[in-house]
């Protein structure tokens, strides 16, 4: 028997916020971090285990920097020393990296460790049938990507 859970959107518990805007309980920011956060904590961490910075604060840390659109990791660390506290309270950072650690722990973790995050957020806001009025062509999706170049 599967023991998984589908939430149907009328199912969904839903408050309301000050401004009038229904917020489900299972498609709000909050929750969506801490799924990402529970995803990112999966994944082996092949440093010494006296590393001072978890790996899930390294990613979570890295994920902050695009969430809140820091042109660069010099810009992030800025905001890391001067404003940390959103970055504690909103992505429940306990140790925030300087651009040089954040390199050096990311740098060697494989993409592959990455796409499980993405597909349970992914997955989530299917559930929650938001995708439904974004879908465009036979069912699929239109992403937006947010880069600024190609590498090669």
């Amino acid at each position: 028997m599967n023991s998984r859970k589908f939430y149907s959107a009328h199912a969904v518990k839903k408050s309301v916020i000050k401004s009038g805007r229904a917020v489900r309980k299972h498609l709000n920011i909050d929750t969506l971090l801490a799924l990402v956060r529970k995803e990112f904590q999966k994944i082996p961490d092949i440093r010494a285990d006296n590393a001072k910075i978890s790996l899930d604060d390294a990613l979570m840390s890295a994920l902050a920097m695009f969430v809140l659109k820091d042109p660069s990791l010099l810009a992030f660390d800025k905001r890391r020393r001067e404003e940390p506290e959103n970055l504690h309270t909103v992505f429940g950072i306990e140790t925030i990296p300087c651009d040089s650690q954040m390199r050096t722990i990311l740098d060697p973790l494989e993409l592959v460790f990455l796409r499980t995050a993405f597909c349970t957020v992914f997955r989530e806001v299917q559930r929650g049938k938001d995708f439904q009025k974004m879908a465009y062509y036979d069912g699929h999706y239109l992403l937006s990507g947010d880069g600024t170049g190609y590498y090669c």
